[in-house]
């Protein structure tokens, strides 16, 4: 048998463990200070709900499973093949999809707006790399029934306040809408139903340059005077939400404006927030606005989010507005992780040593000591060095040996 986790996901240490609960802590504490309320919903959905939730390319990535027992064996001796045949469940690969099934279920017991919190592990079929594994935590506040642009800048400033809680200082956050894109791509003369394909060579833009991006739309065969036109549009200075103004008529570009304008207000210049023309973000379900938090010096966004308008009307057969917002709790843990972090204001950890025949004397002095610090017991061992290490390595503190008068001794102070 492997005693390694499977491939793409992972173990982690106490030490770990301790940053991540802390983390989610902070995070969590946020969030309901701010008058969102904590749901909780399974991690299998239905196939068919995974599979007309429009998360773009993440509807390649579902963990399928399997029918079960005679629907599996019925299946199979039908020729079944393919795997939505053979498989009627799947897990979740993100929290908005359940929460737009779990708000269609219970609309009636829920308030309107409907403020809510989904801290929970997801799946995704990932390729194992650096900062993506097939396991992992996000953590999400949505806003549900509000239609105007207050529920985006709410959801701003509750994230941000968040990660500044953290310790993530400097980030900035970047806003787009997807009906600007749309107005942009009409402009330029392409086919509405290009859309999608348009997006998701554009939201490549800082990888691959505007070169890379009108290769790509060359590539895929679109009208030569379309491209050129489209590249004219952002060759240059950075386009303003001024400048787009000038080029086309749109209602979401006053909306962009105004949470800008207004996060900025409360903010003060504390972190930046821009309006970015080539965000796009991947999920098919984005109906206008789109955000997404950058720290310096980290690859990738921390947080992001948008809102989806259209998604829980497909159960409900009615629209109901819907925007979210959620953090990339491992990114943020791995950067924590990776500067030494320190949980402030923690109790330190120390190791309580001592013979076999004191326990009962031992957890005595060990209540004792839990006034100021986390205390673990150990019976004394024959190689005491050996394990002092090993209590450096897990990230003791310190340690005490019962009976003797000199108390803890802090590895920092040897």
């Amino acid at each position: 048998m492997k005693s390694t986790p499977v491939k793409g996901t992972k173990d982690f240490l106490p030490r770990e463990v301790q940053i991540r609960d802390y983390l989610q802590n902070i995070i969590l504490e946020t969030y309901q200070d701010s008058g969102f309320m904590r749901i909780a919903t399974p991690i299998i959905e239905s196939a068919e709900n995974l599979d007309k939730s429009e998360g773009g390319e993440n509807l390649n990535l579902i963990f399928k499973i399997l029918k079960r027992g005679e629907k599996l064996t019925s299946a199979i001796e039908k020729g079944a093949t393919c795997e939505n045949d053979l498989a009627d469940m799947g897990l979740r690969y993100d929290l908005t999809l359940p929460l737009s099934r779990y708000y269609a279920n219970n609309k009636n017991e829920l308030m309107n707006p409907f403020k809510v919190i989904q801290m929970d592990r997801v799946y995704r079929a990932e390729r194992p790399q650096k900062g993506r594994l097939r396991e992992f935590t996000q953590c999400d506040i949505d806003i549900i029934g509000a239609p105007g642009a207050d529920a985006e800048v709410e959801l701003i400033l509750t994230t941000t306040k968040a990660l500044n809680k953290t310790g993530l200082k400097d980030f900035k956050v970047k806003i787009n809408d997807r009906r600007i894109l749309k107005a942009v791509f009409a402009y330029c003369g392409f086919n509405e139903a290009d859309n999608d394909s348009l997006a998701i060579t554009f939201d490549k833009l800082d990888k691959i340059g505007l070169d890379g991006v009108k290769a790509e739309l060359e590539s895929k065969e679109f009208d030569h005077t379309a491209i050129d036109k489209f590249i004219s549009v952002f060759d240059g200075e950075k386009l303003t939400l001024d400048q787009i103004a000038g080029i086309i008529e749109c209602d979401a570009i006053d909306n962009v404006k105004y949470i800008i304008d207004t996060v900025s207000s409360y903010w003060n210049g504390e972190f930046e927030i821009e309006f970015s023309p080539s965000l796009v973000r991947g999920q098919g379900y984005y109906t206008g606005t789109i955000f997404e938090v950058e720290a310096k010096g980290f690859s990738g966004a921390v947080a992001g989010g948008g809102r989806y308008d259209n998604l829980i009307g497909k159960f409900l057969n009615e629209s109901v507005p819907a925007v979210g917002f959620s953090i990339g709790f491992e990114r943020i843990f791995q950067i924590l992780l990776e500067s030494d972090f320190t949980i402030p204001g923690s109790k330190k950890t120390v190791a309580l040593f001592y013979d076999n025949s004191d326990l009962s004397n031992a957890w005595k002095l060990a209540e004792e000591l839990r006034a100021d610090y986390k205390v673990s017991l150990f019976p004394r061992p024959k190689k005491f060095g050996k394990m002092l290490g090993k209590l450096e390595t897990m990230g003791f503190d310190g340690y005490c040996v019962y009976g003797q008068e000199d108390g803890v001794k802090l590895f920092e102070a040897k």
